[in-house]
């Protein structure tokens, strides 16, 4: 218990140092002594740029960090992600479709294309896995990114066919440059996603013990694996309408949690979201600074490190290091 309350304190500590840091760090140049002196274009600039990305950007890290590590609890596989899942790829098509059909639409109306694609995704590929005798640890999530390419393949298809690829690449390759005050707000919907995270944390984890499991505690299966998907979705495609395609946080950031932290679903679920949103708010601090005053997309970044880290769990999971999976059946494979 003291374990848990000490690194959740060093997260929170350092999580607001790093999120304070980034309010100065951009193209136009300005401290905390000319807010508190009065110059209004450093106030406006902190108030319509800075501080909605901030917040934009806590969302996002938390968001698909909890998304990630609820998708990998139901299904008892730590390689399940909303990449390796297809939520984001079918995010992706519902914002196409929106764009397709209802070109004037406003982003609440994209954001609804967005939610519904994504949860027809993730459902369709847990129908899918449920139905695989071979339930590797490794063949679960390749079933999941041949699925996404499958619809990212599709997008790619209509894109081209109807001349909307520039107006799909907002949403094809991450980044916070556009987030401002206006831009922003729909992705603060994770918060209460991720507070009804929280509340049905226990059922998610007996869920993922399987459907033997879930009949015997009085815990209807079929409703909470449908719930924790959803949620799981609808955070993904919040994350997906504002910021665009983000890859590996919902896959590297439980797992190196869990690593320290264990497996139970409450325990790590607020280490999970702020070292998430720590993770993501380097990582964006990192594209700022890195050929400044120009910005690399926080996808680049996240990319680069998500990939190291993914061999790495990778190279334990095949060399028998680290805990990746509790049982062979169970959650979605139940």
């Amino acid at each position: 218990m003291l374990l848990r309350v000490k690194s959740t304190l060093i997260l929170t500590v350092l999580l607001m140092v790093c999120a304070a840091a980034s309010l100065f760090i951009g193209v136009v140049d300005f401290s905390v002594m000319d807010i508190f002196s009065g110059n209004w274009e450093a106030f406006e600039i902190l108030m319509i740029s800075r501080l909605p990305r901030l917040l934009a950007i806590l969302c996002t890290g938390m968001g698909m960090s909890v998304a990630g590590l609820i998708m990998q609890q139901l299904c008892m596989n730590k390689f399940v992600s909303p990449t390796t899942g297809a939520t984001i790829s079918s995010a992706q098509l519902g914002i196409l479709c929106a764009l397709l059909f209802m070109p004037g639409s406003t982003l609440w109306v994209r954001a609804g294309f967005a939610f519904t694609a994504a949860i027809a995704g993730t459902w369709i590929f847990v129908a899918l896995i449920q139905r695989i005798q071979f339930k590797d640890v490794v063949m679960v999530p390749l079933v999941g990114i041949m699925f996404g390419n499958v619809i990212g393949g599709i997008t790619n298809y209509l894109a081209y066919k109807y001349e909307m690829t520039q107006a799909l690449s907002s949403w094809l390759v991450g980044h916070f440059s556009l987030v401002m005050k206006g831009r922003y707000e729909l992705v603060m919907l994770v918060v209460p996603l991720i507070a009804a995270a929280f509340i049905f944390a226990n059922h998610f984890n007996i869920v993922g013990m399987g459907k033997d499991f879930s009949k015997n505690l009085g815990v209807s299966y079929n409703a909470v694996l449908f719930l924790g998907l959803t949620i799981a979705a609808m955070i993904t495609a919040s994350v997906v309408v504002i910021a665009g395609s983000i890859s590996y946080i919902g896959l590297i950031v439980p797992n190196l949690v869990t690593m320290f932290k264990g497996d139970k679903l409450r325990g790590t679920l607020t280490d999970t979201a702020l070292f998430g949103a720590l993770f993501v708010l380097i990582s964006d601090m990192i594209g700022r600074v890195v050929i400044a005053p120009y910005e690399l997309p926080i996808e680049l970044i996240v990319g680069v490190l998500g990939s190291l880290i993914f061999l790495i769990l990778l190279w334990m999971r095949l060399n028998g290091k680290g805990r990746f999976i509790k049982k062979a059946e169970g959650g979605c494979g139940g």
